[in-house]
């Protein structure tokens, strides 16, 4: 009777434990419709983005009435993934733009096509997958949307040629895409990273988040990482952001906002710690989460402009 009484046990232990990891799993990591990507314009809501609503709406207005063209790309794994290509002239530097968790290239990025074409850029911006227009449903926190980023320049060398110049861009969990790129064996023609508001690591971020929820990190994010594994089929912990800067090639800009309450300002610092690049980090004062160019857009450009002055290349012969 004991035997049997114990195997119930263990029984009722494991089904709590996956029971609990699929919570979390469904709850971090599964990519879920959100009601408002069908808004006209998807504006963020909160209190931080509401003195810049108006400017975003515009540049979203302005975005779409850009020519452009969509385009679509297949992922190591399978998966159909989408972005829209704009040209600022023929020959300029592109920069390959990520955007956020659980987010939209359009929302996340918007102003980010102007900001490119104030630098003489091209921008290329897509939507991650599980995302917008892409096919997925399970986001990794970049580990396998840094993969995706080689598709994407796979796709930019071939159709530019390899004289194409490329930067990655990314914000919020878009940063941490384009760091741990960054960290992997890249062709010639990346010249450069900005990363805008990226975190130090998934475990990082995803324990503060579990703090903020009153949880023991120490107790909840096993769980979570247990989740990303059995259901997501990914390892949360295989790289990231400050693991992957030590062997960093290209010159790194790094951006935050001092008073973002999502990604704390301090993960940007360590990130730039730890970078072994050529590198510059500028914060911003008063900024949100994502809005150090929303709020001080010129100060973002001339950062910009006198990083790549420094730092990029003539073009690729």
């Amino acid at each position: 009777m004991s035997f049997y009484i114990l195997a119930g046990f263990i029984c009722a232990v494991i089904i709590v434990v996956l029971l609990i990891s699929y919570i979390c799993y469904r709850m971090a990591f599964y990519a879920f419709k959100n009601p408002a990507d069908d808004l006209e314009y998807p504006i963020p809501e909160g209190k931080a983005y509401a003195p810049f609503r108006d400017k975003m709406i515009n540049w979203l207005k302005e975005t779409r009435q850009l020519p452009h063209d969509v385009i679509t790309v297949t992922s190591f794994d399978g998966l159909k993934l989408q972005g829209k290509f704009y040209e600022f002239a023929p020959g300029a530097p592109i920069e390959l733009m990520f955007h956020g968790y659980r987010g939209l290239a359009e929302r996340d990025l918007c102003g980010g096509t102007q900001r490119c074409f104030a630098l003489g850029h091209s921008a290329l911006i897509v939507d991650q997958r599980g995302c917008g227009s892409s096919e997925g449903k399970v986001i990794t926190f970049g580990i396998h949307e840094s993969r995706d980023c080689h598709t994407w320049l796979n796709y930019i060398i071939d159709r530019f040629g390899p004289e194409s110049r490329v930067i990655l861009t990314g914000i919020s969990m878009g940063a941490a895409t384009v760091l741990m790129a960054a960290g992997t064996p890249l062709p010639k023609n990346v010249v450069g990273v900005l990363a805008d508001c990226g975190y130090t690591s998934a475990k990082d971020i995803i324990q503060k988040v579990i703090r903020q929820m009153g949880l023991p990190p120490t107790l909840a994010y096993p769980f979570v990482r247990l989740g990303a594994r059995l259901f997501g089929h990914f390892k949360l912990e295989e790289t990231s952001p400050v693991q992957a800067l030590k062997n960093c090639r290209v010159p790194v800009i790094f951006f935050h906002g001092e008073d973002d309450d999502f990604v704390p300002c301090e993960m940007s610092r360590i990130n730039y710690e730890c970078c072994a690049s050529p590198k510059k980090l500028v914060t911003t004062a008063g900024a949100g989460h994502g809005l150090s160019y929303p709020q001080d857009p010129e100060r973002y450009l001339s950062a910009l402009r006198e990083f790549w002055a420094i730092h990029m290349p003539a073009p690729i012969k």
